[in-house]
This record gives C-alpha cells, structure tokens and sequence, in this order.
C-alpha cells in the first residue's frame, strides 16, 4: 500500500470532506498524511486513522499567506517520505506539484471548487491570472484529477483539457433519525458553513424581519461574522438570529435534525457558486430536512431524481420570504419534500461515493 500526503489550506477539524477522504483511503490500507493550517483559534485535534500536520503562518490571508503556506508546504512535502502528493484546490497546487516533480512522484487534483471564479478571486484581475497560471502549470502533470459535481467536472475538463472524475461530497449515512417533525412553531431555518462574502445571509437577515415565528441558526464564522452580527443587531432580530460559532461534524450532525428548512442560498457572483456542490445541501438530507436552495444546475438534476429541495430562481428578501411562506402555508408540500430526503438520504451517502475515489486513486498509483 502507498504512502499518501494530502493538502489543504484549511483547519483540519472541521474539515468533513477531507476527513472522509482521509480516512476512506487509509481504511483501504494506505498510509496517509493530512497536512493543513494552524490558526491560533484551532481546537486541539482528534485521534483519527490517519496521520495529521498542521502548518503554523505568520500571515493569515492574502497573498502573502498564500506564498508563506507554499513556501511551507513544499519543505514539509520534501521532508515526509511519500508515494503521491494530493492536492486539494489551486491554493496549495504550486508546492504539491514542485515536490511531486523533484521526487518523481504521481499528482492527484482535488478541485473543491472553481477556485478562479470564486467571488473573492473573480472581479480581481491580477489575482485571477496568478491562480490560473498556476493551474496552467500545474495541471499537465497531474496524474488524476476529481471534483464535486458532473457540471463541474464537465467546465474544468473542458476549460484544463484535463479528464475530472467526480466524487461528490456526501455525508457517511446515519443510522437512526428523529420519529417526528421538529415543533414548530418556531420554524427553524438552519444555515451551515463559512459566513463568507455571497454566501446570501445578509438576504436572511433582512428577510428575517418579515418571517413570523420563525428563526434563524447560523452554524460558521467566516470573513463576514462581524458585519453580519452588526446587521442583526440592526435590524433588532434579537433572538431570532442565533449565532453558533464553528461546530464539530459531530455537533452538526445533533443539531441538523432539528431544523424546520435547511438553507442553501448563494448569490452568483462567479461561475463557482453557479456549478457548485455543497456538502451542506447533502447534510441537510440526511438529517431528513428539506432543503431551501438555488436552482442551479447540480441542484436541478439532484431534485428532478428526488425532490427535497424548494428552488429559488433568484436571491432576494422577497423571494426567500415567498417561499418560506409558502411552506408554512403548505404543510403537505413541505412533508412531500421531506418524504423525498427520507429517501435519498439512503442513495447519497459516503458509503456508495467512497469506491470511486478508491477507484480514481488507484489509478493514479498504478
């Protein structure tokens, strides 16, 4: 079995992605190496079947950040003994792809996202050309590369003239789940994940103020936290907005089920967004909690095989206000949604996606 190193930018402990990948590759026998940040608020970390670095930055975002984490990267990537290098997105590319050529070992590309039309990196020229001259690059040496989403995979595949398989972000599937509706009212309407810029929440918060018996959990921090606690207070939604910080996977997996409505709302700034996957629209779902979501293409084809999800054709106050209540005041529409995540929670599960990253890596190790 190989020795694998994998690489990302972000806090490990609330990484689920790469902690099923992770562990999904070493439960097949390989010896793998997680490698991602350190933050001065990082939480201890948790014993897992693989092995975990953290890399500790004078510089916490831009581009000297950037540089600093490659610079970082690449010593750590030469010192540990390893088969193959996996890189997760183009922001840790450059130094993954430097020590797997001086070593002669194979690349794998792990593209979370289209990271040149994200919207921190779309509308800023000079940014956008440094990620994709990375990319350019980089690319032609990776031995595979996989994604999120087919729509995705189809655009960079065709943008890279690179093949991307496709290993969707799914949750491990729970066994058990609660034998009744969450009480309502209050109707909890539940968003988790990074409190970013186009995330839609400021479209939330104003919209809030129009929602009877409802509230709203927001479960992240992220670059917005402040302005977005500032909005709330406000907008005098006291109670009703309820901010909880970053949590666990494991306390994330308590809390969704309580939810009313799972919230999934993007705007689109940047093609990212528009092809985007998230892991939250697939936890929602297993939580057997319907799903309040753009109606984009990922999102489209997942509804039209089971429909858990309400589509919004665009973001506003006005439209998510419509559209929440129009649930309230439908009640057998809203349980129709949620029989439908009843039964898709039991089709899209890490259980069924796990042997096509197994697959795609074991190619690349050939």
């Amino acid at each position: 079995m190989a020795r694998i190193v994998l690489t990302v930018t972000n806090d490990l402990t609330y990484d689920q992605r790469m902690q099923r990948i992770a562990g999904a590759l070493a439960k097949a026998g390989h010896s793998v190496v997680l490698v991602g940040r350190q933050l001065p608020e990082s939480a201890p970390l948790q014993e897992r079947p693989f092995e975990q670095r953290r890399l500790r930055c004078w510089f916490r975002r831009g581009p000297l950040f950037y540089l600093e984490y490659n610079v970082r990267l690449l010593g750590l990537l030469w010192r540990l003994p390893a088969d193959a290098v996996g890189a997760v997105d183009l922001d840790t590319l450059l130094a993954a792809c430097i020590a797997a050529r001086l070593r002669r070992k194979p690349l794998v590309f792990d593209a979370h996202e289209y990271f040149t039309e994200t919207p921190e990196v779309t509308d800023r020229l000079c940014v956008k050309w440094v990620w994709e001259t990375v990319a350019r690059w980089c690319l032609p040496f990776c031995r595979k590369a996989y994604t999120v989403g087919p729509a995705l995979a189809s655009v960079l595949s065709q943008k890279y003239g690179l093949a991307f398989g496709v290993v969707r972000n799914v949750p491990e599937a729970t066994p058990t789940l609660p034998e009744h509706l969450p009480s309502v009212p209050p109707y909890v309407l539940l968003y988790q994940g990074a409190l970013n810029e186009g995330r839609g929440i400021e479209h939330l918060l104003q919209a809030m103020q129009r929602l009877d018996h409802c509230e709203l959990w927001l479960a992240g921090e992220g670059d917005r936290s402040r302005p977005l606690r500032q909005m709330a207070q406000r907008l005098n939604l006291g109670q009703r907005v309820r901010f909880l910080g970053r949590l666990k996977p494991e306390e994330l997996r308590t809390l969704t089920p309580r939810a009313w409505i799972g919230i999934n709302v993007l705007e689109r700034k940047g093609l990212s967004y528009y092809y985007s996957l998230a892991n939250k629209f697939f936890d929602y779902v297993q939580a057997g909690v319907p799903v309040l979501t753009m109606d984009f293409p990922e999102y489209r084809a997942l509804n039209a095989q089971h429909p858990v999800a309400y589509l919004l054709s665009q973001l506003s106050p006005d439209a998510l206000v419509a559209a929440i209540r129009d649930l309230q005041q439908h009640p057998n529409r809203y349980e129709t949604m949620r029989q439908a995540a009843l039964r898709a929670r039991q089709e899209w599960t890490w259980q069924r996606e796990e042997p096509t990253l197994l697959a795609l890596w074991a190619e690349a190790l050939a």
